[in-house]
């Protein structure tokens, strides 16, 4: 694929500045896989110009529709087109270490963190930060993908959609549906071709990825016995990566029906990890460290740690690879062009969603929620500051709240 289709600055990048980049997204995204879009947009869009509003759309299109974490997905596809592979691995790497290390701490160290009222006030000042990032990403996304009333209604109806069925199922069918609504009804000049892809690779590594991932898959169907075994955790965990859609908490009931079901860990260490992955930063499958390392093995907790926390990673990775150079070549075509406008809206409707439930609905429970959120949305809006000052805001203003001589209390 060839790149002159495509800003020069998509390339201009080298893989330390890529590290550098999302080890600081990795050890302040807090939020959720929701949340991490909006830190993304702010960061690779607005901040840096890494890519504009479309191509971020598209890139987010995409991994909307496959299996996997959407946003490791996302900055993983970011940093293949501003570094290559190079590129690729450290912001996967740099995204994901330090959640990882502190849930993989958690396992070893400290299964009592989130208990008290200080660390639940904690945790809900994280979740209002949430809601600042996301509702900023939020406005500026639709500002640029829903300039006519044909995509305001394709936003609207997405979101409607997925509100309304309640399963992560539904996101799928409101993308899909956005798509065919946009082939036949968008604009033909819908789509800028300055968002094409400038892939390093093509379609015969995409179609290796392909085959790889589903062998990989049909290795892991492979019964491995009733107890634990590094096979049966890299299996058990492979297939989770593989058959999860949405990401983030949809994987939840996967890993429990894996490792809590089969007896390899008990119902409250599970549920304690949980609670712990909602105070990190980064992605939340990163509770696969914790869940590998707790799996008694026989082995190094670390091993265990490492084994899940990848094979719950590759295949989203995989499929990503494959698919990116066919969806680089259909969106050239004025069809596909109209239906990746449509998508691009439908993206708007999902986080409208996502904004109402859960982001809102799990954060903002009171009158003193709401100030917090709306000092914490001038601050990035109308200051322009990083996320991180609406994040010490937020969670400073929520613990001062829960003292008994807190101005907000």
């Amino acid at each position: 694929m060839s790149a002159p289709d495509v800003p020069s600055r998509a390339n201009a990048g080298d893989a330390a500045e890529v590290f550098r980049v999302f080890l600081r997204l990795g050890l302040s995204s807090f939020g959720g896989p929701i949340a991490h879009l909006g830190y993304f947009r702010e960061e690779f869009v607005r901040r840096r110009g890494w890519l504009d509003d479309a191509a971020f759309a598209h890139l987010l299109s995409i991994c909307q529709f496959l299996p996997g974490p959407a946003s490791s997905q996302l900055g993983f596809a970011i940093g293949l087109l501003r570094a290559g592979w190079r590129g690729a691995l450290a912001a996967f790497l740099a995204f994901t270490l330090p959640s990882a290390l502190l849930m993989f701490g958690f396992a070893l160290y400290a299964p009592q963190f989130l208990h008290g009222p200080m660390g639940t006030a904690v945790i809900h000042g994280l979740k209002l930060v949430a809601v600042v990032v996301v509702s900023h990403g939020l406005l500026g996304m639709a500002r640029s993908l829903t300039p006519d009333l044909l995509r305001v209604a394709i936003a609207v109806g997405a979101s409607a959609l997925v509100l309304l069925g309640g399963d992560a199922g539904w996101q799928f069918v409101a993308i899909l549906g956005g798509g065919l609504v946009g082939a036949l009804l968008c604009r033909p000049a819908a789509f800028d071709r300055a968002a094409t892809l400038p892939l390093r690779y093509g379609r015969r590594l995409a179609g290796v990825c392909f085959v790889v991932f589903l062998s990989a898959l049909a290795c892991s169907l492979i019964p491995s016995g009733a107890a634990p075994s590094l096979r049966g955790l890299a299996g058990a965990f492979y297939r989770a990566g593989s058959f999860v859609f949405g990401g983030g908490h949809v994987v939840l009931p996967l890993l429990k029906d894996e490792v809590v079901v089969a007896g390899w860990i008990g119902t409250d260490a599970f549920l304690a990890g949980y609670g712990a992955a909602q105070a990190m930063p980064g992605p939340m499958f990163t509770l696969a460290a914790y869940l590998g390392a707790s799996v008694d093995l026989g082995l190094p907790p670390w091993l265990g740690a490492g084994v899940a926390l990848a094979s719950i990673f590759l295949p989203g990775f995989l499929l990503l690879t494959a698919a990116l150079p066919a969806w680089s070549a259909l969106v050239s075509r004025p069809w596909a062009a109209r239906s990746v406008a449509g998508i691009n809206a439908a993206v708007v409707g999902l986080l409208a969603a996502a904004l109402y439930d859960p982001v809102w609905r799990e954060g903002v429970t009171g009158l003193a929620d709401a100030v917090i959120v709306a000092v914490g949305w001038l601050l990035v809006w109308r200051l322009r500051l990083s996320a991180v000052w609406a994040l010490a805001w937020c969670v400073g203003a929520a613990v001062a709240g829960s003292l008994p001589i807190g101005p907000l209390a």
